[in-house]
């Protein structure tokens, strides 16, 4: 099982409430209708809580601003991800909710990657 992790930050117009309400009501459902064609196994959102919140664990690690929120979504392989270019509905529903996510997300300041969790307190 191989995870994309993605680390969001909203479009400058929107207030963190805004881009997770739209998240949450908008986006979700659009990947929960498609996440058969991708072949997504799991997918959950992590939404920020209000930046004070944050301050004092941030100023003790010396850390950047936080994001608004992390996607993480599950795959069986790299393989399955592969396959998945090759089909055209795959292809269509991959466009669908890149299209969709420009409507919320600051792209280019949004990292994302992929890895295998390693558990190492609490299993599953």
């Amino acid at each position: 099982m191989i995870k994309l992790t993605f680390c969001l930050v909203r479009l400058p117009h929107l207030t963190r409430e805004a881009f997770q309400h739209y998240w949450f009501e908008t986006h979700a459902p659009l990947v929960a209708s498609v996440a058969e064609t991708l072949q997504i196994r799991r997918y959950v959102q992590l939404h920020s809580l209000p930046a004070e919140a944050q301050v004092q664990v941030r100023a003790s690690r010396e850390a950047p601003v936080e994001f608004d929120g992390v996607a993480e979504l599950w795959f069986d392989s790299l393989e399955a991800l592969a396959a998945n270019s090759e089909r055209p509905e795959a292809r269509e529903a991959g466009r669908m909710l890149l299209e969709d996510e420009r409507k919320f997300i600051d792209l280019p300041k949004s990292p994302l990657w992929w890895g295998e969790e390693r558990v190492i307190v609490g299993a599953r």
